[in-house]
C-alpha cells in the first residue's frame, strides 16, 4: 500500500512576512479526497552554544504563547541563504558572540501534521565576543549562562518549554554523558 496523498489543487489562503497557509485538495490512498491546510515556513537553524563550561541560552517573550520563554539561540533562514552562515549570523545577533567551530547536528520537523518547517540543529564551541546585541529591531533578547551540570535540572524544572531547546539540550546531555 502507498501511503503518499496526491495533491490536485492548491489554493493560497494567506502570504505573509513569515509563512504562507494554503489548503491542499488531496486524494488519500484509499481514493477519498480531503482537504489540509498546510503552513509553509523557509526554514530555521538553532545553536547549542558552550563556552567555558555553560551552555548559552536566551530569553525572549513570544506572543503566541504569550509567554517569556528559554531557548537556544535561533532564527529563519533567509531566501538563497546557506544554513551554516544563517547558524552565524544567529549565533552573532542574538548573543553577540561568534565561532569558528561550528558542526551540524541534524536536521528536524517541528510540527509536520501542518507545518512543513525545517529547523536545523549546530553545535557551537569556541564562542568569541563579537560585538553587541544586534538583534531584529523587534526581538528584545536577554542571554542566559547555565552551567552544564545544571542543564538535566533545568529540564527537569519544567522551564524549557521550547521544543528546540529542550531537544538540543537532550542531545547535549546525552553525548556530555557518553563522553565521560
Amino acid at each position: 500500500m502507498t501511503f503518499e496523498e496526491r495533491t490536485l489543487h492548491v489554493e493560497e489562503i494567506y502570504n505573509g512576512k513569515i509563512i504562507k497557509v494554503e489548503k491542499h485538495q488531496v486524494e488519500l490512498p484509499n481514493g477519498h479526497e480531503t482537504t489540509r491546510e498546510v503552513v509553509k515556513h523557509p526554514g530555521a537553524v538553532a545553536v547549542l552554544a558552550i563556552h567555558n563550561g555553560k551552555v548559552l541560552l536566551i530569553r525572549q517573550f513570544r506572543k503566541a504563547m504569550e509567554e517569556l520563554l528559554i531557548e537556544v539561540p535561533a532564527g529563519k533562514v533567509e531566501l538563497g541563504e546557506d544554513r551554516e552562515k544563517t547558524a552565524l549570523r544567529e549565533l552573532e545577533e542574538e548573543t553577540g558572540f561568534t565561532t569558528d567551530s561550528i558542526d551540524h547536528i541534524y536536521d528536524f520537523y517541528v510540527s509536520p501534521g501542518f507545518c512543513d518547517e525545517l529547523i536545523s540543529l549546530y553545535y557551537a564551541e569556541n564562542l568569541i565576543e563579537s560585538s553587541e546585541l544586534t538583534a531584529d529591531e523587534d526581538e528584545f533578547i536577554e542571554k542566559m549562562w547555565v552551567p552544564v551540570e545544571e542543564i538535566n535540572a533545568l529540564l527537569l524544572s519544567g522551564k524549557v518549554r521550547d521544543s528546540k531547546t529542550i531537544l538540543a539540550l537532550q542531545h547535549f546531555l546525552l553525548n556530555y554523558n557518553n563522553s565521560k
